[in-house]
């Protein structure tokens, strides 16, 4: 019997599972925005916005550097691309034909 899936990758999954915290990342996969410069194109304040962030920082997914009196967000890809490799291992899905 497999392992079932660790902690760090639920609470990842759970993350990546709101609309809202997805259209984030894909803001702060290139590029470093402020809470401000992030709240732009939703129609949501500030705090319903720190609270996503918050969210995916503690999964791991946003790096976080203070500047002054912003912090300004970027994407962590490894964290994301380990726990995809980890999960895609979990279930041996390389090595199976796909039909």
């Amino acid at each position: 019997m497999k392992k079932p899936m660790s902690d760090k990758n639920l609470i990842i999954f759970q993350a990546l599972s709101d609309e809202t915290r997805e259209k984030i990342l894909e803001m702060i996969k290139d590029k470093e925005l402020c809470v401000m410069a992030i709240c732009k194109p939703f129609k949501m304040r500030q705090p319903s916005i720190s609270h996503h962030l918050n969210i995916l920082k503690k999964a791991g997914l946003v790096n976080c550097c203070k500047k002054g009196k912003e912090v300004y967000y970027t994407l962590n890809s490894k964290v994301l691309e380990n726990c995809c490799c980890t999960t895609l291992s979990k279930y041996d899905l390389k090595s199976k034909k796909r039909k």
